[in-house]
């Protein structure tokens, strides 16, 4: 699960500096990079645990489910954490290396909401 993260989290910073996404459309293009990593969670989870293939589908959905439902509330406690060093009106404004942590840390949320929601639906398996 480590490597996910890693990649996950290198993917989506080589996409913040190569200057593929314009400043008006961060949100959007970091979320779809985020949900096209959760679905790494689930499958790594049901090939980990051996699940059948209703136990794949559930998991690939938790692990969409999850990060749609605590990626908005773990973006906001990322925002606010680094407010204090914005200088503009917003993150993507401001850019620099406080742009860098907030894309780092809006993937960790969004991947750490994937594992939890699989943590949940686990413990009701």
């Amino acid at each position: 699960m480590k490597y996910i993260v890693l990649i996950a989290v290198a993917g989506i910073l080589l996409l913040h500096s190569s200057g593929a996404v314009e400043p008006t459309d961060v949100a959007i293009a970091y979320g779809l990079a985020a949900l096209a990593a959760a679905p790494a969670v689930g499958i790594h989870e049901a090939w980990t645990k051996r699940r059948g293939v209703l136990g794949w589908i559930v998991n690939i959905v938790v692990a969409l489910v999850g990060p749609v439902l605590f990626a908005p509330l773990g973006g906001m406690v990322v925002v606010l954490m680094l407010s204090t060093f914005m200088d503009r009106s917003s993150l993507a404004a401001t850019g620099g290396a406080v742009m860098y942590f907030a894309a780092a840390g809006i993937m960790l949320v969004t991947l750490m909401g994937a594992w939890g929601a699989l943590w949940i639906v686990n413990r009701w398996r």
